[in-house]
């Protein structure tokens, strides 16, 4: 018997990407978005959900694809790692997906070299291609700094060791 992985698609522009459903806490409509100062632009900045605080980070801003205003059909998935919450905004949430595990392939080694070490491999579904992200790396902060790759990325890193 194969096993099979469970996610949750969505759509940015016209690619599908796809996160495991056990690290989904929600979808929610793009409520009002709190900036937060000195945050990089990809951060967008903080909700109020439910009376919880959860960041938000804009994941065409993250891949640097180029921003479109927010529409109606976009969506925040709220997603949980390391015990805290995180919102991704996305330009729609499609559905949840199974893929055989023997229909999912490593990503190409050029992912891992252009800095895209969130990507844990791509599945096959009827003729498309699923974009599998791993949710520790695409939130943890040292891939975000990478991410900018830059004096800016570097001044935050010595602001998170000064928080310590």
């Amino acid at each position: 018997m194969s096993r099979e992985l469970h996610i949750v698609g969505f759509q940015i522009g016209r690619e599908t990407y796809g996160v495991p459903i056990t690290s989904l806490h929600e979808i929610v409509r793009v409520p009002e978005i709190t900036a937060v100062p000195d945050a990089p632009d990809y951060l967008e900045g903080v909700i109020n959900l439910r009376g919880k605080i959860v960041s938000v980070m804009d994941l065409r801003k993250r891949f640097g694809i180029k921003q479109a205003a927010l529409k109606k059909g976009n969506r925040i998935l709220v997603v949980e790692h390391s015990g805290r919450l995180a919102g991704l905004i996305v330009d729609s949430a499609s559905e949840v997906v199974k893929i055989p595990s023997e229909d999912v392939e490593a990503p190409p080694a050029a992912f891992q070299e252009g800095g895209l070490n969130c990507v844990t491999g791509l599945g096959k579904v009827r003729g498309r291609l699923i974009v599998l992200l791993d949710m520790s790396k695409l939130l943890a902060p040292a891939s975000l700094l990478q991410a900018k790759g830059n004096a800016e990325g570097k001044a935050a890193e010595a602001r998170a060791a000064a928080a310590k």
